[in-house]
């Protein structure tokens, strides 16, 4: 499937996994997607990133940089839900480079989730499953060790929308950009921020951070 793309793509992922920490035996399964994502975007304007080379640090390496995060999950066989997923980012390159790790990719609009079902089918993801749903109408209470979001909204509204997913020591685990500040000081009564940690993304001359938020009471992480 992979053989779509340009052949420089290879190296330069391996390259990217290895500076990361994650081995590059994963780099064939990762552009299997990369391919599908390709494709499928082609007639269904799945991402706004068209160049593959882009989509390699921008959706692949971006989405890993958080991958040190959920092992405790993956080892302890605990579940993640992606909301707002998309086109499955990052739950889809987190799950192949994490085997066992339960993730749950959350998307409303039907044409994502379709792709996401075919690139879970393609890829062999046991144990990842697409829920087509709003984030708030996800009927899954307290099912989730965390949950995880990407460019989807404010910190606060990702815990209004979904924090109703998450066992009560749960956390959120929430990629953005530069530091949130501003975000952390409105977040909602009963949660608060548990660590922030700076991401270095393979070749994204940009600010990533990850920011844990879990409910009051829960021990530091």
């Amino acid at each position: 499937m992979a053989a779509s793309l340009p052949s420089d793509l290879r190296p330069m992922l391996e390259s990217g996994l290895a500076a990361l920490g994650l081995d590059a035996g994963h780099a064939p399964k990762l552009l299997d997607y990369l391919a599908l994502l390709v494709r499928w975007n082609a007639t269904y304007n799945l991402t706004a990133i068209r160049d593959p080379r882009e989509m390699v640090v921008k959706h692949l390496l971006d989405a890993l940089a958080m991958h040190r995060f959920v092992d405790p999950l993956a080892e302890s066989a605990g579940a993640l839900a992606d909301l707002g997923t998309g086109a499955g980012l990052p739950g889809i390159p987190l799950a192949i480079v994490k085997p066992g790790l339960k993730v749950t990719l959350v998307e409303s609009a039907g044409k994502k989730a379709r792709f996401m079902r075919q690139a879970i089918r393609e890829l062999g993801l046991a144990d990842v499953r697409v829920a087509e749903s709003r984030i708030e109408a996800l009927d899954e209470p307290g099912a989730y060790a965390a949950i995880t979001a990407r460019a989807l909204a404010t910190i606060p509204r990702i815990l209004e929308l979904g924090g109703h997913l998450l066992a009560g020591d749960g956390v959120l685990l929430a990629m953005k950009g530069v530091h949130p500040a501003d975000e952390l000081a409105q977040l909602p009564p009963g949660w608060r921020l548990r660590a922030s940690h700076a991401l270095d993304v393979p070749g994204l001359g940009a600010e990533r951070h990850l920011v844990v938020v879990g409910r009051e009471g829960m021990p530091a992480a």
